[in-house]
């Protein structure tokens, strides 16, 4: 069994053209990050792009070439300038751990997959580097950027979920109010993954601002769905939004709990019902396997991207610019950011 945990999300920030994230313009303001962050910055008309492949079978299809990549912005073909596939980019990710009155029921199962996720993305390599973001009514930078994975497991083994969820004010301040690290966003590019199951009812921020800010800063967002089986959840269809718009994914480790437990519909329950009473051994035991399961989704997504350069020859004067990215083969899906906003050369 893998050491226990507070499930954190994590969230992932790829900035166009500056480390520094800039908000949307009708946002709240915030802290500015600490001083003292240095800022990488790219021409002006330099995008850079993750993109995931997967077959038929959800395996990642990791051998492919810059050749067999085309990318379009606005439907104009573009030239790949640069590529490369190494599993050993750096990265910096944000985890972003849901507190709410809603994780209570598998806390425990939560905060162990939590700390597989920290302990398989942060190996202690300076290259690879993390935070934790808590949210519950209010949002909070409860441990800032480190490449040491001890403290962010400390930490999570310390959380109690109780209260509201402010998730779109975590990925705020996931984007204006941490400690940035040398070289971002191009090494380390800037990750998010959220555990939870993606319901806002405290955030001074809205969904529509949150995305904003995640697509101005190239974002790509992953989560692992906190939702039980049979449960039906507007916030499900809040993190399909962040992940789609910018070229992430949702795995929902909980949705098939009952399949795979020992005596469901076959022995039941003291007052009738054919079910495992939640908190059982057998259910909490199917529990921590499916979420392994989406632990090790995320990791392998997160380690298996490629990355790939081009420059703009859009001459418009558009903020948002559509992309879309295609590979020449049969039977793959392609995940890339679906856009990205334009930075001005005055920026």
């Amino acid at each position: 069994m893998y050491p226990r945990f507070t499930v954190p999300a994590f969230l992932i920030c790829l900035s166009l053209g500056h480390a520094q994230v800039q908000p949307p313009a009708d946002a709240k303001q915030q802290p500015p990050p600490p001083a003292g962050d240095s800022t990488f910055r790219l021409n002006v008309n330099e995008v850079i792009v993750p993109v995931t492949v997967t077959d038929e079978k959800g395996h990642f299809v990791s051998n492919l070439e810059k050749k067999d990549f085309q990318i379009f912005e606005e439907n104009k073909l573009q030239v790949i300038r640069t590529f490369t596939r190494d599993r050993n980019q750096p990265i910096v990710i944000g985890f972003l751990l849901d507190l709410s009155t809603a994780s209570a029921t598998h806390w425990e199962n939560f905060q162990n997959a939590a700390t597989e996720l920290i302990q398989h993305l942060l190996t202690g390599d300076p290259k690879y580097s993390g935070y934790l973001i808590d949210y519950a009514q209010d949002a909070e930078v409860s441990v800032n950027t480190t490449s040491d994975p001890d403290a962010l497991v400390q930490m999570v083994g310390k959380l109690k979920p109780g209260g509201g969820a402010a998730l779109y004010d975590s990925i705020y301040l996931a984007c204006t109010s941490r400690k940035l690290m040398h070289g971002e966003p191009v090494e380390p590019r800037r990750i998010l993954v959220i555990i939870g199951d993606g319901h806002d009812d405290a955030s001074q921020h809205s969904l529509k601002q949150a995305l904003q800010l995640a697509q101005r800063n190239l974002v790509t967002v992953y989560g692992i769905s906190t939702q039980a089986f049979g449960a039906t959840n507007q916030g499900d269809d809040n993190l399909q939004k962040l992940a789609i718009e910018t070229g992430g994914r949702v795995v929902y480790p909980l949705g098939d709990v009952y399949r795979d437990t020992d005596g469901f519909l076959s022995h039941p329950s003291d007052d009738g019902n054919y079910a495992l009473s939640v908190g059982g051994g057998a259910y909490a035991d199917v529990v921590d396997a499916k979420l392994h399961k989406g632990v090790a989704d995320i990791v392998g997504e997160v380690t298996t991207q490629y990355l790939l350069f081009y420059t703009s020859d859009n001459p418009k004067d558009k903020s948002y610019r559509n992309l879309k990215v295609t590979v020449d083969l049969p039977n793959v899906k392609v995940r890339a950011r679906k856009g990205y906003y334009a930075v001005s050369s005055g920026s």
